[in-house]
């Protein structure tokens, strides 16, 4: 194309300017600003009419290319020619190239500028469409995060910025320049499919047109990369020339794969192991899909169709099928889902149970289908019946043993003999009351009453008389005080009675002087007649603010006063009474001083199987070798002890002594298997007492602790359970003394959970003559059987009591009647003579 059209003017012009009208494309004469003089007929084609002779050039124009235009007429006054681009207005937009050409150039002379249009509209629709496409196959892989590579044999290569992306690199960063070095790159396990697919890919395979291996990122970690390629143009020899592909990064992609692998493989694994059947059922189709479970549930062979409408509903029992049907048909018609409950027949006659969950749908195409899994449980339906079975018989159990609990319980907070509440229920009454609780008012008397004569009634008429005084007694007790009063026996022949006081000292004194008129009247056992009386000590409050520990403690006072004043009468607690104090304290002194000389040891009363009457442990007690009164037992000092804070210390102190002698046997092949010792509930609240019992180096099982005062354990003092816990570790046994007599309640011993329970001497000098009592017993046994406690029973005096105590299931006896407690020399002698007997 000529794209210099001032070459065909005619060198020599008219006389009106020069002649354009032999010129095949368009062209006009224009003044010095634009304004057209003349134009040939190619130029009125190209204008279409929209400017004429006279118009200005420039308004035919769009805006930039008309500016553009009025610069290059303005360069031509300066005797400068133009070509220039320029394009039209309006919808059907021309492109021209345009050429100013000035008079200098045509000729001396002439004034006028030439302009001619060579038509590149054509031209330039072809190139903006091509830049089009160009843009958009960009715009596109960058889209579709795809990295393009072209490869050469003549050893150019071009990597996109996105293929450097993937692998992590720079614009700068260099590229493996070798195959080999590139293959480095690629994971080991790819690398030999990766040259067979380049090889296949190639030569022009289209089953290697896409393959997928990983590549080493700049980072360290492996992308997977799904690479696309194919080879564009060929040599002479038809060896690859080019070949040109995109890589895109599919490691995302590759872990939802693997994600998804894992997930079936878990729920293969997760059907294969339930057992359960999966089905889906095409309604239009009329057949029903079955997998192997359902095959195997319904005893259907492999290769048999299941139709529907025949052998599904054919295996349900008659007595289910009516309900079956017309509830799933009920469901499908409401496309809800829905769980069911059937029976089946088997080949063999037998019922199965079968439990199904269904989901009726629409599929795509508008066809009701149902999908939904079944499995037998046939298996869980036996073991729910036999459930059923153990719940009734675990309701009786439980029934008879909660019977046996509130008995038990009721035992523990009540005296067995007289029915009257214990010591332990007292001083619940007397925290009730300082609370602001129950039925007594804030002013309290107690009354501490303790019976005269009765030793001598036991010892001379036996036991027997001895616990129908007390019984009577207690009548006397329940006749002689208010329903809002309360009255228990504390111990042996002691009882507190508590009653709501209102501030008159004589009421008090009438109340206790009717009891002691009373309880002087004879009384009658078997033929023989009982006299004894009754000594009372009164101490009271109009406040809350005392102690009843202290309340407790004024009204002994005064009850140990009255009988060193002669017995049979009360006396009121007053101040002068605290010379007792006195001498309490002259005791306290004298112990302390006792601690301090070495005079408090261990004695020790050896415990025996029950059954074997091997010898099974050995309880030590706690003595003092007092300077002037001899061996004092622990009912002369451990309540001053307690009081004044050393009973710890005397626990602590008879543990490392008995070890030591427990050590010594050990020497000699006679020691017992195991020792038990004394424990006060404030050593078990002590934070030290684990560090103190690590540095022992008890031997694990062979000792064994006692709780003395185990009430405390109702509260759930966290520092005791704490301790507890240390016990257990270091496999100390933990026992509960004197059980059934107050000291222990059952809600103590469950939160305990020890190993051994002792039941309490009192509980037990009855049980040959007493059917009640040898109940009694027996309910604490079965109780500690119940939650695998073993079971010691105290104050076995005689061969009877050791015979029924084993029958009722006792596990070891302890008591007089087998072995009386003694030093460690005297102990020692006895080990050796029953070295045979020692478990």
């Amino acid at each position: 194309m000529n794209l210099r059209p001032e070459a065909a003017i005619p060198t020599n012009p008219g006389a009106g300017g020069l002649e354009i009208s032999n010129i095949p494309w368009p062209a006009a004469w224009l003044d010095p600003d634009g304004i057209i003089r003349a134009m040939n007929e190619a130029m009125c084609r190209a204008t279409e009419g929209v400017i004429a002779r006279g118009d200005n050039i420039v308004a035919w124009f769009a805006r930039a290319d008309a500016a553009k235009m009025v610069l290059a007429l303005s360069r031509l006054m300066d005797g400068t020619p133009s070509t220039l681009e320029v394009a039209t207005q309006g919808r059907n937009q021309q492109h021209f190239i345009a050429t100013l050409t000035g008079p200098e150039t045509l000729g001396a002379g002439h004034a006028s500028t030439l302009l001619q249009l060579n038509d590149i509209t054509e031209l330039r629709r072809e190139l903006t469409e091509v830049q089009e496409r160009e843009s958009r196959w960009n715009h596109a892989l960058v889209g579709s995060t795809s990295g393009v590579w072209d490869q050469r044999s003549s050893g150019d290569y071009y990597y996109s910025s996105i293929w450097r992306q993937i692998r992590g690199m720079g614009p700068d960063d260099p590229f493996p320049p070798t195959m080999e070095a590139w293959l480095e790159l690629v994971h080991p396990q790819d690398r030999e499919r990766v040259v067979h697919c380049i090889e296949r890919q190639n030569a022009g395979d289209p089953d290697y047109s896409v393959f997928q291996y990983r590549e080493l990122h700049r980072d360290g970690h492996y992308v997977w990369i799904e690479c696309r390629g194919a080879c564009v143009e060929r040599d002479e020899d038809g060896n690859p020339a080019r070949i040109i592909g995109t890589d895109t990064d599919i490691s995302t992609r590759k872990q939802q794969e693997e994600w998804l692998e894992s997930l079936s493989r878990r729920l293969k694994l997760a059907i294969d192991i339930s057992g359960i059947g999966i089905f889906e059922t095409d309604f239009e189709a009329g057949t029903s899909e079955w997998d192997e479970g359902m095959r195997r549930i319904f005893e259907v062979d492999h290769d048999r169709d299941v139709p529907i409408g025949g052998f599904w509903e054919s295996k349900l029992h008659p007595d289910d099928r009516s309900r079956t049907l017309a509830h799933v048909a009920a469901k499908i018609a409401e496309l809800k889902p829905f769980t069911d409950n059937y029976r089946i027949i088997a080949r063999d006659g037998s019922i199965r149970y079968i439990r199904s969950n269904s989901l009726p749908f629409m599929d795509h195409d508008g066809r009701l289908k149902l999908i939904g899994v079944n499995w037998d449980v046939t298996e869980d339906q036996r073991l729910r019946q036999e459930l059923e079975q153990q719940k009734t018989l675990a309701e009786a159990r439980n029934a008879e043993l909660e019977r046996t609990r509130l008995e038990a319980e009721h035992s523990a907070l009540h005296d067995y003999l007289t029915g009257l509440p214990n010591r332990r229920y007292l001083e619940m009454k007397l925290e009730e009351w300082r609370a602001g609780n129950g039925t007594l008012g804030s002013g309290i008397a107690a009354l501490h009453i303790d019976l005269d004569r009765f030793k001598q009634i036991n010892d001379t008429l036996g036991h027997g008389a001895g616990d129908a005084m007390l019984t009577l007694a207690a009548r006397i007790l329940r006749e002689n005080i208010r329903a809002a009063d309360f009255a228990a026996r504390i111990g042996g022949d002691e009882f507190v009675v508590l009653i709501d006081h209102d501030g008159s000292s004589a009421t008090l004194a009438a109340v206790a002087s009717r009891i002691i008129s009373q309880m002087r009247q004879p009384a009658w056992y078997h033929g023989q007649e009982c006299r004894f009386g009754a000594s009372i000590g009164i101490a009271h409050t109009m406040t809350r603010k005392i102690d009843p520990k202290q309340l407790l403690q004024n009204a002994d006072i005064a009850l140990y006063k009255a009988k060193n004043l002669g017995r049979n009468r009360y006396e009121f607690y007053a101040p002068a009474s605290r010379t007792l104090i006195a001498d309490s304290s002259r005791m306290s002194s004298e112990l302390l001083r006792a601690l301090e000389n070495d005079e408090i040891f261990p004695h020790y009363q050896l415990q025996f199987d029950a059954k074997t009457r091997k010898i099974v442990g050995a309880e030590c007690l706690a003595r003092w070798r007092h300077p002037t009164r001899g061996i004092l037992g622990p009912d002369k000092f451990l309540a001053i002890a307690e009081e004044y804070g050393v009973l710890a210390q005397i626990d602590g102190l008879i543990l490392e002594k008995s070890l030591r002698d427990l050590e010594a046997w050990r020497s000699e092949g006679i020691a017992p298997p195991k020792i038990s010792v004394n424990v006060s509930a404030r050593r078990l609240t002590d934070p030290d007492l684990a560090r103190g019992l690590a540095d022992l180096d008890i031997t694990p099982g062979t000792v064994s602790f006692e709780l003395l005062e185990s009430v405390f354990l109702d509260r759930q003092d966290s520092a005791v359970m704490s301790n507890l816990d240390t016990l257990r570790r270091l496999a100390i046994q933990i026992e509960i003394d004197d059980f059934g007599t107050g000291h222990a309640s059952i809600v103590g011993l469950l939160n305990l959970k020890p190993t051994t329970l002792k039941i309490d001497r009192q509980l037990i000098e009855n049980v040959p003559e007493s059917q009640e009592q040898r109940v009694l017993v027996k309910s604490i046994i079965q109780i500690a059987r119940s939650l695998g406690i073993k079971v010691t029973a105290e104050g076995v005096e005689t061969e009877e009591h050791a015979r029924i105590l084993a029958r009722l299931g006792c596990d070891v006896l302890q008591g007089y009647g087998m072995a009386r407690p003694a030093g460690f020399a005297d102990v020692t002698t006895l080990l050796r003579n029953r070295k045979p007997a020692l478990a």
